[in-house]
This record gives structure tokens, sequence and C-alpha cells, in this order.
């Protein structure tokens, strides 16, 4: 579909020549298959939503296999999860020949239990996430990371609708019986609205007229899909009574939009929600940076009992991480650095890199240093420096 490389490929092409089996998560439409087919263009595909190919699996998968010649990339194996122990016994076989058998996957903890339990030791396993902005300055919180609303975005309104359909009927229903569809669709406008905000259940539960138990349910489902983020408390307290419950966001932010009904950076620009969706925006990019190398999600939240906040703390090398508070802002200004100062002190003797991360303007002077020990940087200096150094 795309030119565009993807910063994985690196960490990919190492999986490859390190293991026999290779697994690739993420959310549907991210770009897997297409990925996976770039890297092994030898490798012969098979569609595992086929209801024809589903029925020669579960009747004879043995001769299902014998019928293939790896390498091979099977698509959608949640379909399918029993052919993992199948092919375990290939792998077995032959322990030796790397990159033979290539899976992907949009039902990230299904997927894994099999992993887990057939492929253990076998099979690498990643990620993969739409578009990040180092990947293509095209991405942003508007149009989002999704590859087909990226490189199509006149399409963008009809392509999202298309997608949550979609979406709805394949992955929800595959995962658990929604017996009322159209409550359900409202559940996730009402999640959008709540973009960037502390989770509250029963806050999501009493207008849907549904119960705690099944909102759990339910953003469960949108969490294994790759739909949602849940940003955890730090859990450290640095001598202070935290709030523990986690921050949520659309992992897309295009696709948040869409659900809030906005549908041009005009009406972005007026919306309440500007803030939270930038800063959903950001939480995203920090993912993205972390699983294209290869590397497991490390982001948190802080916020205090006495009303002490930051955007976001990220774990770094040595003991070390980032402080980051996000701000829609083009102009950063010396208030804003408060919270960052104030974490800064009640962390001690660790070492803080404190960022002030805010939109670019058109005309702007660079800034960076905005209060003594706090950087100022935009979204695409902030990226730039999350994915500095080496990859796999």
């Amino acid at each position: 579909m795309s030119t565009i490389r993807r910063q994985i490929i690196p960490a990919l092409l190492t999986a490859l020549r390190r293991f026999p089996a290779l697994v690739m998560t993420g959310p549907r439409r991210s770009g897997k298959a297409t990925l996976l087919r770039s890297a092994a263009p030898r490798a012969q595909y098979v569609l595992l939503e086929d209801p024809d190919v589903q029925d020669r699996v579960r009747r004879d998968p043995r001769a299902f296999l014998d019928g293939l010649k790896p390498p091979v990339i099977f698509d959608e194996i949640q379909n399918t999860p029993q052919l993992l122990d199948y092919v375990r016994t290939l792998v077995d076989a032959h322990p030796r020949r790397m990159g033979q058998w290539l899976f992907s996957g949009s039902q990230e903890a299904p997927l894994m239990q099999g992993v887990t339990e057939s492929m253990a030791g076998r099979a690498a396993v990643l990620q993969l996430l739409p578009f990040s902005l180092v990947e293509t300055p095209k991405v942003g919180p508007l149009l989002g990371g999704f590859p087909e609303a990226v490189l199509r975005p006149r399409g963008r309104d009809l392509w999202y609708a298309s997608y949550l359909q979609t979406y709805i009927e394949r992955d929800v229903r595959a995962i658990v019986s929604v017996r009322d569809l159209a409550v359900f669709r409202r559940f996730l406008s009402l999640l959008a609205s709540r973009h960037g905000q502390m989770l509250n259940r029963t806050d999501l539960a009493a207008p849907l007229g549904v119960s705690v138990p099944t909102i759990s349910e339910w953003l469960h489902i949108l969490e294994i899909t790759g739909q949602i983020i849940l940003v955890p408390p730090y859990f450290e307290n640095f001598g202070k009574r935290l709030v523990k419950s986690p921050k949520i966001y659309w992992g897309d932010a295009g696709l948040a939009c869409h659900l809030l009904g906005i549908q041009s950076q005009a009406e972005l620009e007026r919306s309440p929600f500007l803030g939270p969706l930038f800063e959903g925006f950001v939480a995203a990019e920090i993912l993205k940076s972390q699983v294209n190398r290869g590397r497991r999600k490390e982001l948190y939240s802080f916020r205090d009992q006495q009303g002490l906040e930051v955007d976001f703390l990220v774990p770094r090398p040595n003991a070390q991480f980032w402080a980051v508070e996000v701000k829609a802002s083009k102009t950063a200004q010396s208030w804003m650095a408060g919270p960052l100062q104030s974490l800064a002190r009640a962390a001690g003797g660790r070492a803080v890199r404190r960022i002030l991360v805010h939109r670019q303007a058109r005309m702007q002077t660079p800034l960076t240093a905005l209060s003594p020990g706090v950087e100022a940087l935009t979204v695409e200096q902030f990226v730039a420096e999350l994915n500095a150094g080496k990859t796999p």
C-alpha cells in the first residue's frame, strides 16, 4: 500500500534472522500483512479470515500445513489459533531454520496466550502500531496514523466510519457477545469524550444504562485489540500519596476525532478536546518509539492527592526518566514548567529530564530553555529525541 518505510523494519529483520517464527500483533489495518509481505517477499501468503480456509484448518490441520512450503505468512492467526500447536512441531523438527513461520493478528491477548503456550522460545513477538510522526510528517492529531487514512486523507471520514463498522462486526463479536451493538457504538463515542481523563467506570456505565462489569469487559476488548491506551500511575510515590487510577486515551487520535465528530483542522482548533487529543497523540508517539524498536511499553502518569500532576513519565536507561508535560498551545510559557519543577524537587536525587511538549507555530523562533532545567520542544523535536540512537 505504501512506500513509507516502517521504523520497525530493523527489529523485524533481526527477529527473522534469530527466530524460526515471528508473531506480529497490532490494531486492525495498521499495516501488519503489508509489512510482513514486503519483509519476506518469497513467503507464501495465507489469509485466515476466509471461511473456506478456516474450515480446512479445522478439518485437517496437518494436511493443510503439508500443502504449504515455508516460509509462510499466516494473516489473522487469531481465527485459527490451533495451527500454532502444529507449527510448533514443525519448528522443533528444524530448529535452525530461521524466519520460516510468520503470523499476524489483531487481537493481542488471545494471540499471546496461544504463543505463550505453543511457541514459547520459538517465536519473536513484535507489535505494529499505525504510522508514527517519525515515519511520515502527514501523521497528526486530526488525521491519525492509520496507513489508509494517511495516504488517502480526502476519504478519511468514510474510511474511519467503515473501520469502526468492520471492527465492531469482526473483532468485537469474535471476542464477546454484545447484545446491543448500538449501545456499544455509543460507548465508543462516550469513551472518546473522556479521552485523556482518569478512568472512571461508573461514570461510563451510568449514561449507557449498563453495569460496571460490562464496562470493564468492553474496555478489555478495546485494550486487547489495540484501540485504547491505559496509562498507569507511576509506581514510586516520591514520599507523596498518589492517585491510583490510570488515564485513558484512544490509541489513534484520528479515530478519536472521528468519534467526536471533528472533521476539519478548523473544528479541531476550536474544540474543547484539542488539549486531550494532542496529549493522547504524544502518548501514542512515545509508545510507538518503544515498540518499533522491539522494546516493551513503558509509559506512566503522575498525580498525587495534593493536586500535583505531570502528564507522562517515561523510564530511560540507567535509572533515569523523562518527565513530560504536554500543552496544545503553540506558545511555550514559563508557568507551564511549574509541575515539572515540582516533580523534580519531589524526586530527590533521581535524574529527571524535564520536557514541555507543545505544537509548532508556522513562524517560530526556536526555544529550548523555558525555565531552569526545563526544555521546551515542539512535538516534532520531541519525537526526534525519542527516536534518536541506534536501532536493533
